[in-house]
């Protein structure tokens, strides 16, 4: 089979198409047919070797997480899985059980994917689509739900509201009942909106802070001088929760509001749960566009390039 791979740390131009063995299947895992696979900002770091204090890699690795696919072959104790079934899943980028060993592999035409990591594909979207679900969504609902409790009738600003992370925090604040701003450049602006941010501001002309306040929560996606100056509009005791650089406490402190970080953590009832999301007509996954495997490396520096709107997927032939 073909899976993307890279032999040492790098630049988009050390990823490569290769023929590999398929992948063998663990007791507890599920051979997938990937229909489709999404490509997330955590790849283009592990490709740099960026992340590799905390996910060192075993060369050559396969890259990619997020998938959507058919099961062809379930292990002994992952009888729930049927030949046939349509899953969605998240593969962890490494490491996991031993010194050695990396996962990673959703860029590939097959993909052996451990059985808690999967839940059943919502049947309502087309199936390559609700790869971009697994890592984007989850990460919105943990920030939304979990890493703070955003509740009916708050108000929420959304930084980069057409962003894969983004796009789903508008979706799932605003299904919940908040009132919903998000920022967004000009051109993107109807686009936020239909997704159902209830305001939107264009970060290339307007400078957010010197026109928001009394704001409930916070989630940034951006870091940097966007993340510092989301402090100000902050109502006192609200919060800041952020999937970027981790929060300046001094500043959060004199400002009296909290401030956190949070990393995706899968969790297939999580995923279940935003499946049905899905079904219900609640949440629906923006694609800006599909690659082929073998143009993974266009793949890749798109999403480094920041200009995506919503999720890219790679389809295997």
């Amino acid at each position: 089979m073909k899976a993307v791979r890279i032999h040492q740390y790098g630049t988009v131009e050390d990823v490569v198409l290769d023929d590999v063995s398929l992948p063998e299947l663990g007791l507890d895992e599920v051979l997938v047919k990937v229909e489709a696979a999404s490509v997330n900002p955590l790849d283009m770091k592990l490709v740099s070797g960026a992340l590799q204090d905390w996910f060192p890699l075993k060369m050559p690795y396969s890259l990619g997480t997020d998938l959507s696919g058919t099961v062809v072959e379930s292990g002994r104790l992952a009888a729930r899985w049927k030949g046939g079934d349509k899953v969605i899943g998240r593969l962890e980028p490494g490491p996991g059980n031993g010194p050695d060993y990396s996962r990673g592999g959703a860029f590939a035409d097959f993909a052996v994917v451990p059985a808690r990591h999967l839940a059943p594909s919502p049947a309502t979207i087309d199936l390559a689509e609700s790869a971009g679900l697994p890592t984007a969504a989850g990460t919105a609902w943990q920030a939304l739900f979990e890493g703070t409790s955003l509740r009916p009738g708050q108000t929420i600003l959304v930084h980069a509201g057409t962003g894969g992370v983004g796009s789903f925090a508008v979706q799932l604040a605003k299904y919940i009942g908040a009132r919903v701003i998000a920022t967004a450049s000009g051109i993107s602006a109807e686009l936020v909106r239909t997704l159902g941010a209830d305001e939107v501001i264009d970060y290339r002309s307007t400078d957010f802070s010197s026109v928001l306040h009394d704001i409930d929560i916070v989630f940034d996606t951006v870091g940097g001088e966007t993340q510092s100056k989301s402090y100000r509009v902050l109502k006192l005791g609200g919060t800041l929760v952020t999937i970027t650089s981790p929060p300046d406490q001094d500043l959060a402190n004199a400002h009296g509001v909290s401030a956190l970080r949070i990393g995706h953590e899968s969790d297939a009832a999580r995923l279940g749960l935003i499946a049905g999301l899905c079904d219900s007509g609640a949440l629906r996954v923006l694609i800006d566009r599909s690659f082929s495997l073998a143009d993974a490396r266009a793949a890749l520096a798109h999403s480094a390039s920041g200009r995506a709107r919503g999720k890219i997927l790679l389809r295997p032939n």
